[in-house]
C-alpha cells in the first residue's frame, strides 16, 4: 500500500514559475511540495540576458539557485510525475510515476507549455478524427477498437495503460520508453503491445484514422492515436479538474491573483499563456505561491 503525504501546497513544475512560487509559500509557514525535474524546464538549457539585475548567467544555474532558495524556506521536492489528481471537500489526491500518494489543500498549476507534436503526415488534417493528444480526454470514444499511444515517458504509459480496459487492442509506439520502476513493472504485466526503438512515419486515413506507419514500415491498422509526449500535460491534467482553459483550449485562465476558476486551484509561468518570458513566469509564481498559501491557511482555521 502506498504510502500517503499530506502537505499544504502542491506546485507541479520545478522551473521559473513553481520555484517562486515555492519560495514565497514556504516562507509563508507552510508545508510546500514541489513535484517535477528542472531538467524539464524550457529555461534549464537558456541563457538569460534580458532579466533585470542579473547581467548574464545561465538558466541551469538559476534554477539551482531557485531550488536551493526554496529548500531554505523548508520546501520540499519530489523528482516524478503526477499521473492522476482528484478532488474532494478535504482538498486534493495526487498519484505519482512512483506509486506515491499526496494530499494537499492548495494546488500551483506551473508545468509549461507543452509545444510537442510529431511533426509528421496526416496529424494535423486527422486531429479530432482519431488523432489526440489527451487520452483522458478522448479515450473513452474509441471503445472495442484498435489504438497506439506515442510516446516515452510517463504520459504516453499511463495513457496506454488507461486504454487496455477500454480499447480491443493498445499499441505504444517508443523511441525508448523512460519511467519510474513501478510504471515500467505495471506496463511489462499489462496487455499493452510496445513497439519500440520505433517512430511514427505516417497516420493515414481519409476522413478518419485508419493505419499508423512506423519508420521500419510496418503498418498497424487501427482507428485512434493518442500523441502523449513527456510527462502529463496540461489538457489532462487541468480539465480533469474542471479548470477553465482559453478558447483555444491551449492555456489556463487565471486571474490577477493567479486563481483559476476552481477554488483552491493557481496557475503560474507558460501555462498561463505568453509572453514566453522568465519574468513574467517569476512574477506569477509569486503571487501565486502567496495566494495558495493564504488560501491554506484559511482551510486549516476553518476546522478549528
Amino acid at each position: 500500500m502506498a504510502n500517503v503525504f499530506t502537505y499544504d501546497v502542491v506546485i507541479l513544475g520545478a522551473g521559473p514559475a513553481g520555484l517562486q512560487a515555492a519560495i514565497h509559500a514556504a516562507r509563508k509557514k507552510v508545508s510546500v511540495l514541489v513535484v517535477g525535474k528542472e531538467t524539464k524546464s524550457s529555461l534549464y538549457h537558456a541563457h538569460i540576458e534580458n532579466y533585470a539585475f542579473l547581467f548574464k548567467g545561465s538558466g541551469e544555474e538559476m534554477l539551482k539557485v531557485g531550488r536551493e532558495q526554496a529548500e531554505k524556506f523548508g520546501a520540499a521536492f519530489l523528482e516524478e510525475d503526477i499521473l492522476h489528481i482528484s478532488q474532494d471537500k478535504s482538498g486534493f489526491t495526487f498519484a505519482t510515476e512512483g506509486g506515491q500518494s499526496l494530499n494537499s489543500k492548495t494546488l500551483i498549476i506551473a508545468t509549461g507549455t507543452s509545444r510537442h507534436r510529431l511533426g509528421v503526415s496526416g496529424e494535423k488534417d486527422l486531429l479530432g478524427k482519431g488523432v489526440s493528444y489527451c487520452v483522458d480526454c478522448d479515450g473513452h470514444f474509441f471503445k472495442g477498437e484498435d489504438v497506439a499511444v506515442v510516446g516515452n515517458e510517463s504520459a504516453a504509459v499511463d495513457g496506454a495503460l488507461t486504454m487496455v480496459p477500454i480499447a480491443n487492442k493498445v499499441y505504444l509506439i517508443s523511441e525508448k520508453v523512460r519511467v519510474s520502476e513501478d510504471l515500467m513493472a505495471r506496463l511489462q504485466a499489462s496487455n499493452v503491445i510496445v513497439h519500440e526503438n520505433n517512430k511514427v512515419k505516417a497516420i493515414e486515413g481519409e476522413q478518419q484514422v485508419t493505419h499508423l506507419l512506423l519508420e521500419n514500415e510496418k503498418k498497424l491498422p487501427l482507428s485512434g492515436v493518442f500523441i502523449e509526449i513527456g510527462a502529463k500535460g496540461l489538457l489532462e491534467l487541468a480539465t480533469t479538474l474542471g479548470v477553465q482553459l482559453d478558447d483555444e483550449l491551449r492555456y489556463i485562465r487565471a486571474n490577477k491573483q493567479q486563481e483559476t476558476n476552481v477554488a483552491g486551484i493557481y496557475a503560474a509561468g507558460d501555462v498561463c499563456g505568453p509572453p514566453w518570458q522568465l519574468a513574467k513566469a517569476v512574477g506569477e509564481g509569486c503571487i501565486a505561491g502567496i495566494e495558495a498559501a493564504k488560501f491554506a491557511r484559511t482551510q486549516v482555521s476553518k476546522r478549528h
